[in-house]
């Protein structure tokens, strides 16, 4: 790095005084008017010909004092001259140990969005009552601490004021938020130790995953539906797996024909931002109904308080008695190819899943199904 000089000068001004200021070069930037200047005055000044002592000993303080001011300064500017790089580091990780953890914590929940930044904000809400409203600054964050707000995720009431404790998996998804975090500013310097490498994570359990047969998916499809286009998504995620939320913003330019291949959507899942390419039958083609423009969205006029209005209905009419959400047709989908026979690796891919392992609780379903079907047979 360019060394800074600093010089110590002076400039004759009104009164027969003179004006005390630091000469830079190269010149600095000045941050408060964002410019490069050469100089600083100081706003110390020397009397050209003291008439009295008073006079003479005001000189011999601001030229002091104006002194000790260039030596810090110019010590300021050269610090990466001055300093070892070990003593650099040093003093770079005291810096930031002495910022705030939990406005690092909010800062990268701001660059989320929709669904996935009401969970961000909730953790940060969980932790901030965690830390009984204290502030937490990176120097302090330690595994124990850590291990400490797992234990108490745990144990802790719902945000939502029904005095429910969290569900194992709600206090997992926050927690993950937390390591997340963790790991992010240890990969930016700002934690010297992997403190995400040696915190205990909690278990994931296994939640019941309620899906259609291919006979009750028939049936509610051949039931009248209160609204047309709820009736259309619903199929529509039966018959590729895409969540809802991909669905909704689903635009006609990520709707291609490949000659001799078929149909295919090309998206950013929202959830997990990835790039997917997705095949479609021609059945699930024709529920998209007529192309629109490019910049248009395929299901005009969808609306998320239309589906968790209509279809409880839609369910009840059908004759249906279990509990359906919107989000069990993708697990009905999956099911159903899983039952039919499909690679889980082709299925991973098609749902969109990272790691397959995540697909394996179908294959889990599917073989409690058939462990049913097996003992419903007996010759006693």
């Amino acid at each position: 790095m360019e060394k800074t000089n600093v010089t110590l000068r002076q400039t004759d001004i009104s009164k027969d005084r003179k004006s005390l200021y630091l000469d830079f070069y190269p010149p600095i930037l000045n941050p408060r008017t964002n410019e490069y200047t050469r100089r600083e005055f100081l706003k110390l000044y020397l009397f050209k010909k003291p008439i009295n002592q008073i006079q003479k000993i005001s000189n011999i303080e601001n030229l002091r004092t104006a002194e000790l001011i260039h030596i810090r300064r110019r010590n300021d500017l050269n610090k990466n001259n001055i300093y070892s790089i070990f003593e650099q580091e040093q003093l770079q990780i005291q810096a930031i140990g002495s910022t705030s953890f939990i406005k690092y914590f909010n800062k990268l929940a701001q660059r989320r969005e929709g669904n996935n930044l009401s969970i961000w904000n909730c953790s940060i809400l969980h932790f901030q009552a965690f830390m009984e409203g204290q502030d937490l600054l990176f120097k302090d964050v330690t595994i124990t601490l850590i291990d400490d707000f797992r234990d108490y995720l745990l144990k802790a009431k719902s945000l939502k004021g029904n005095g429910n404790t969290l569900s194992t998996n709600t206090a997992l998804t926050y927690h993950n938020k937390l390591k997340t975090t963790l790991k992010r500013a240890h990969k930016e310097g700002k934690l010297k130790t992997d403190i995400n490498a040696g915190v205990n994570s909690i278990k994931e359990q296994e939640s019941q995953r309620n899906f259609l047969t291919l006979e009750e998916a028939k049936k509610l499809f051949n039931t009248v539906c209160p609204n047309e286009i709820i009736r259309r998504i619903s199929i529509f995620s039966t018959l590729t797996g895409l969540r809802y939320s991909d669905i909704d913003k689903l635009l006609w330019s990520e709707v291609e024909y490949i000659e001799n291949d078929g149909h295919y959507i090309r998206f950013k899942q929202k959830k997990t931002k990835g790039m997917e390419t997705i095949p479609i039958s021609d059945e699930a083609f024709k529920i998209l109904g007529h192309r629109g423009k490019h910049s248009e969205k395929v299901f005009i006029g969808l609306k998320k308080w239309d589906m968790d209005r209509v279809l409880p209905v839609w369910i009840a009419k059908s004759g249906i008695t279990k509990h359906i959400t919107f989000h069990c047709f993708r697990h009905t989908y999956a099911t159903l190819q899983i039952s039919m026979g499909t690679n889980i690796y082709t299925i991973s891919k098609m749902l969109g899943h990272k790691n397959v392992k995540t697909t394996q609780i179908y294959t889990k379903i599917i073989d409690e199904k058939k462990r049913e079907a097996a003992s419903k047979i007996s010759l006693k």
